[in-house]
């Protein structure tokens, strides 16, 4: 089954009131994991890649991953890039096969985030691919994306980026953050702000980003063979399962998946010290992205059985 683009995928999940998982992907295993979770749930599937993804493995290197599980899988899968930094980035992963890009303009002032936005949405559209866009900033780091303090969306100003942009999905913030380390108090998104965005762009698909919830029982497991994964906290996810029943999505999940695997890694490694064989330990690492994903799509997206 080829790629598919997120249009028709966004507008049932809109309709019926849950999101469609974007995971971030860095290598086979992971890659793996994800697609042997959505076949078992039967789930439409977001594969994302961000620029220090496309550094580390390489860009014709998961393309070739993704074309090698579509070989595998009937479900619906879209090829994501993931907090595209400029135009040339954008154009290189359109080039290269994505059906869906994101521009990252939000670190920049809002005019030019508008413009480039635009030079990307005119590139993209001719050839068939979706294009998100931020607006606000969210704070915490992931990959080469970092920013100090979150600067939440205005409702007004996000109807007017959309309308002047022509973007295909907006990436919002709303009180998720990047990273492993969200909430230092109470966890809360600003659901007043994410309902009123949604009155003021009806039908139109909203994307949350740095929405991971730090399981702690990886937190611990981690630390318990030699971690520091202090203070870790990530987003409730009866939060997020809240934010999918309204005009949100697509929900990148991407620190979930580092902790699952990382924590597994070091277990085996504490208990079988002599072992030494990557299939070893990237093997329970790969079960362990397959399961941290089922969960995701059965209890928090909400989008076991919409492929």
């Amino acid at each position: 089954m080829p790629l598919t683009g997120p249009k028709e995928m966004f507008a049932r999940a809109y309709k019926e009131g849950y999101a469609v998982g974007a995971f971030n992907v860095n290598n086979m295993e992971i890659v793996q994991g994800i697609v042997a979770a959505g076949a078992e749930e039967q789930s439409p599937l977001i594969l994302q890649v961000s620029a220090g993804a496309r550094k580390y493995a390489g860009q014709p290197y998961i393309v070739k991953l993704i074309e090698a599980a579509l070989q595998e899988s009937d479900l619906p899968i879209v090829l994501h890039l993931d907090h595209g930094g400029d135009f040339q980035i954008c154009k290189d992963c359109i080039d290269g096969g994505f059906t869906s890009v994101m521009f990252d303009g939000s670190h920049l002032p809002y005019e030019e985030n508008i413009a480039i936005t635009r030079q990307v949405v005119e590139y993209a559209r001719p050839r068939g691919v979706w294009v998100e866009a931020e607006l606000g900033r969210l704070a915490g780091v992931e990959d080469e994306v970092s920013a100090e303090k979150s600067i939440y969306t205005d409702p007004e100003q996000a109807a007017d980026f959309v309308r002047r942009s022509g973007c295909d999905s907006l990436a919002v913030a709303i009180g998720t953050s990047h990273g492993a380390y969200k909430f230092t108090g109470e966890a809360k998104l600003d659901f007043a702000r994410l309902e009123k965005i949604g009155r003021l762009l009806p039908g139109f698909p909203l994307v949350l980003h740095g929405a991971s919830s730090v399981p702690q029982e990886f937190v611990a497991m981690a630390n318990q063979h030699g971690g520091k994964v202090g203070g870790a906290k990530g987003v409730p996810e009866d939060l997020l399962r809240k934010a999918a029943g309204m005009a949100v999505c697509k929900i990148n999940i991407d620190t979930d998946i580092r902790l699952a695997m990382t924590a597994h890694i070091r277990k085996f490694f504490t208990e079988k010290p002599a072992e030494f064989d990557p299939r070893g330990y990237l093997g329970p690492a790969r079960q362990a992205v397959k399961d941290m994903v089922k969960h995701k799509i059965r209890n928090v997206l909400g989008c076991s059985g919409k492929a």
